[in-house]
């Protein structure tokens, strides 16, 4: 796990490059206005949504899910990962979560790009992936947000020693 970041630039560097690529999404639906399909597990749904955004939308967000959707994972990995093996160091395992979440979420952009070229039979693919990944992006965010908390705490308490 040593690639993850646990120095103060490292962290703020994977911070400012999360909140960049968040505005990226943001931005990107907001332009070609759609929503994106990332939270959606239920076949039906996925396919009718897909079905319901014009050919220009679902380029893209076949696109935005190619590219920034690659970056992300790792870049939210780094982030909350880091944190976690900042704060807490003698539990590593802590890192886990964020960490696995990463080729969770890789494959649900896979399945993705897939159903929204055409290749609807990848979305029994996505239908596992991204109840996983949820699962597993949750978990590390709270992790990460406690490992924040109790960085502040000590940081707290080490200026009030002095």
């Amino acid at each position: 796990m040593r690639f993850l970041p646990t120095s103060k630039g490292g962290l703020w560097a994977a911070f400012f490059i999360f909140v960049i690529l968040s505005a990226v999404f943001v931005a990107v639906m907001q332009i070609y206005r759609f929503t994106i399909i990332d939270e959606m597990w239920d076949p039906t749904m996925i396919l009718a949504h897909v079905e319901a955004m014009s050919p220009r939308q679902r380029t893209a967000h076949a696109w935005l899910t190619g590219t920034a959707d690659v970056a992300y994972p790792l870049t939210y990995a780094a982030l909350f990962g880091g944190l976690a093996l900042k704060a807490f160091p003698a539990r590593r395992w802590l890192a886990l979560p964020i960490l696995l979440c990463v080729p969770a979420d890789l494959v649900e952009g896979l399945s993705q790009v897939m159903i929204l070229t055409g290749e609807e039979g990848w979305v029994a693919v996505k239908a596992v992936a991204t109840p996983v990944k949820l699962l597993l992006f949750i978990t590390g965010v709270v992790i990460g947000l406690a490992a924040l908390l109790n960085l502040a705490r000590a940081r707290r308490g080490r200026s009030g020693e002095a």
